[in-house]
């Protein structure tokens, strides 16, 4: 991989969430039997909930 794809995807960044540890244990088996990671599934639906509500900046309102 180039440096600079390396640069530009990395993950410097953690998000703490609390939930209870049946919902948490139940995810990640999920996850495991559909062969995929608790972390990229939480990746995924952040870059979809992104996607579809767009940045920040375009749902404030526009100034004059």
């Amino acid at each position: 991989m180039a440096k600079s794809k390396q640069k530009k995807n990395k993950k410097d960044s953690q998000l703490v969430l609390r939930l209870p540890k049946s919902e948490r244990d139940e995810f990640v088996s999920l996850c495991d039997d559909l062969d995929t990671s608790a972390a990229r599934e939480i990746r995924r639906f952040i870059r979809g909930f992104l996607k579809e509500h767009g940045p920040a900046e375009e749902l404030s309102e526009p100034s004059e």
